[in-house]
């Protein structure tokens, strides 16, 4: 909290020490709007829309995502929000990866974190072959320890069946589990997960979050992440 008692908590770096991380996928690692929006836009231009995707619908509604997303992005070019989701996911299957699709910092970040023996986790509601398919082409993948996307049978965030899922993985105590994420549906899916969350000053759901927990820490940049973390290979 800042010194008139308002706004996000500065980032305590001394008392933090976590020894493993969860991390939200789109809009906290990765700038993923950019890809969706590409979509989007040729879905639309294939059925004679000279429409284009509205970026900021697409960040806002990220956490959301699915066919609602979908469905609100092309409008009344919608025809079966079902099948719109798999065309979109077709297609997202075989379009390349930018090479810059990671947020400033992150794959230096990433990798300074894997080295100094903190365990990373992955937890997004984006699919799971989705969530491989974009870390993998990025050279991150492997840096997790496991990456837990939606699946049929696990329920999606805000539920944190996923993020337990990744925390057992980790093996860490949750107290010594930092979760890092972008949105309101983050916050909540680490409460019930029992554990801290802190979200990035880049996300695509951060000043939403903060309406309703305006005392959250944020991260301005992956060096406090970094900085919060406990460098198991220097005990």
């Amino acid at each position: 909290m800042s010194a008139d008692g308002t706004g996000p908590k500065p980032l305590d770096k001394d008392s933090m020490k976590y020894q493993s991380i969860v991390f939200d996928l789109d809009g906290t690692l990765v700038d993923s709007a950019r890809i969706t929006g590409n979509i989007i836009d040729a879905m639309l231009a294939d059925r004679g829309a000279f429409d284009r995707a509205d970026r900021d619908l697409i960040r806002a509604m990220d956490a959301v995502g699915g066919s609602p997303m979908i469905a609100a992005v092309m409008g009344r070019h919608t025809r079966d929000p079902v099948a719109d989701l798999e065309e979109f996911r077709d297609r997202h299957r075989s379009i390349a990866v930018p090479a810059d699709l990671p947020f400033p910092g992150v794959p230096q970040a990433l990798a300074a974190l894997a080295g100094a023996g903190i365990r990373l986790a992955i937890s997004s509601n984006k699919p799971q072959g989705l969530c491989e398919r974009i870390l993998a082409g990025l050279g991150l993948a492997e840096h997790f320890v496991i990456i837990v996307g939606s699946a049929p049978g696990l329920p999606r965030k805000p539920d944190p069946a996923g993020t337990r899922q990744a925390l057992a993985a980790l093996g860490t105590p949750p107290g010594r589990t930092l979760y890092v994420g972008d949105s309101a549906v983050d916050v909540t899916t680490a409460t019930a997960a029992g554990l801290d969350i802190f979200l990035v000053g880049w996300g695509y759901g951060t000043d939403e979050a903060l309406k309703t927990a305006p005392n959250l820490p944020v991260i301005r940049d992956m060096e406090d992440v970094v900085a919060l973390c406990h460098h198991t290979t220097d005990t």
